[in-house]
């Protein structure tokens, strides 16, 4: 098997410890992961015994055995579940709550080593983050339909709970309805609902 890419995010590598410098005094191979099926299958421990590598499964339920991706996954599940309380926000918005913390750590937190966000290691620019807003500030959605008529309501209060994958739009729910909206036609404020009326 080889493998070759000059793009990012081509060929994910997943290194969660080594390869390490100087080989063990019985120079033995390992790659040890969780027990997910992209790991544990015949087809993977097939090519791990055609080049000596012995496969090793960490235990149920442990993310501190799996090394940085699984502290990284549940740091993400720790920052939505307090984005979810602090902005009094319903917990079956969980998964908007994580891909908001992810979006916004790929462009804000600096890694130590390159002195960079992952973004601007991706995309070999910074990233304008004039645009991040707090997550359950209350919003206003502007209508946009031509038929509204002058003494109708123009807005209607939602709160921001993430960013739009496919354009650069605003994610927006609707308390009252229980949908979810994208639009970059929308006033948001720059606090949490909570703070203005605890009833919305």
């Amino acid at each position: 098997m080889t493998f070759a890419s000059n793009k990012p995010l081509y060929l994910l590598y997943m290194d969660l410890c080594g390869p390490m410098r100087v080989q063990s005094i019985k120079g033995k191979r390992c790659v040890r992961t969780d027990n997910g099926t992209e790991f544990k299958n015949k087809t993977l421990g097939k090519f791990f015994d055609e080049v000596g590598i012995t496969q090793q499964f960490s235990a149920a339920k442990t993310p501190q055995q799996n090394s940085v991706m699984e502290r990284k996954n549940k740091t993400l599940v720790e920052a939505a579940r307090t984005m979810l309380t602090f902005a009094n926000l319903p917990s079956f918005l969980w998964a908007e709550a994580i891909a908001t913390a992810c979006f916004t750590q790929n462009r804000s937190i600096i890694h130590k080593h390159f002195d960079k966000t992952p973004y601007e290691l991706i995309n070999k620019r910074k990233q304008n983050i004039k645009f991040f807003r707090v997550f359950g500030c209350r919003c206003y959605l502007l209508n946009d339909y031509e038929d509204v008529r002058k003494l109708n309501a123009k807005g209607d209060i939602r709160m921001f709970i993430g960013y739009s994958k496919e354009s650069a739009a605003f994610r927006i729910y609707n308390k009252r309805t229980r949908k979810i909206h994208e639009s970059v036609n929308v006033i948001l404020m720059s606090y949490p609902k909570w703070l203005l009326n605890n009833s919305v």
